[in-house]
């Protein structure tokens, strides 16, 4: 682990991968929801007050997407989800 980094910035934006890519409509939402877990830490780790708002920012829009609000961007997913279900070797 790096000193200045704040870990659970990585964590949200693996949890959105895994958002993005889940098949089942649960696993969807958990994974959601795990995002906006993971910002929300991020938030309160972060001392920088715009990327707070924005750590923030992103944790609410992640726990709607959970409640099945649509994303903000038809394209907010990463540009190979849909090349990584041809993919998968699990």
């Amino acid at each position: 682990m790096s000193f200045g980094r704040n870990p659970h910035v990585a964590k949200a934006e693996a949890a959105e991968l895994k958002a993005t890519s889940a098949r089942d409509d649960t696993a969807r939402e958990q994974a959601w929801r795990e995002a906006a877990r993971q910002w929300e830490r991020a938030a309160d780790r972060e001392q920088n007050d715009k990327r707070k708002a924005e750590y923030s920012q992103r944790a609410d829009a992640a726990r709607a997407t959970a409640d099945g609000e649509p994303l903000p961007e038809d394209d907010a997913g990463p540009p190979s989800a849909g090349a990584a279900d041809k993919t998968l070797l699990n």
